[in-house]
């Protein structure tokens, strides 16, 4: 018969099990962080993703970026006058703008029921051509205009076309994240 006599002691016995779980915390805690900067960095890129200049340099405003855009223009005008832009929405006329002018409109979601009328104010020769609601796709250049005497910005348009409603022809309240910059990305 074997018999083996095996002694354990607490404090030491107590201390590698400390040890143990401080290993496993801390190596939990750097995963954890580790995670957590990737998706930070992952949505920052995000940010820009759908924004594009083409080599003509226009900015393809993107439905995602739409509001974001608007109120950014909308908030400092100056910076962004000689801007070219392009982007689609339907012809919207409100009874003050001159037969040349209309709306580059998109309704933007407040809610999951209700939705409010924000867009560009365009402006081109060719504008009475197009009935209220029709969907165009326009490339212009932004400048600036007064409006019910407040100064504001204004889409000179240059190339007009109609085109089809889009998927999803909504567009989101403005977020946090856009990031303004000197040009339209």
């Amino acid at each position: 018969m074997f018999v083996c006599n095996v002694s354990l002691n607490r404090k030491k016995f107590l201390k590698f099990i400390i040890v143990i779980f401080a290993i496993i915390c801390v190596s939990l805690l750097f995963v954890s962080v580790y995670k957590i900067l990737k998706e930070i960095e992952k949505d920052a890129a995000d940010v820009f993703i759908n924004d594009e200049i083409s080599s003509e340099g226009v900015a393809n405003i993107s439905p995602e970026n739409y509001t974001n855009v608007l109120k950014e223009v909308h908030e400092d005008i100056d910076t962004y006058i000689g801007q070219k832009i392009c982007f689609s929405g339907y012809v919207y006329r409100v009874a003050d703008l001159k037969e040349n002018e209309f709306i580059l409109a998109r309704d933007m979601e407040l809610n999951s029921k209700e939705t409010v009328v924000v867009g560009f104010l365009s402006f081109s020769e060719k504008a009475k051509e197009y009935e209220n609601y029709t969907w165009v796709n326009i490339t212009g250049t932004l400048e600036k205009t007064t409006y019910r005497n407040e100064d504001i910005p204004r889409l000179k348009i240059e190339k007009i076309e109609k085109c089809e409603i889009p998927e999803n022809p909504k567009v989101k309240m403005p977020d946090d994240f856009f990031v303004p910059t000197a040009v339209i990305y």
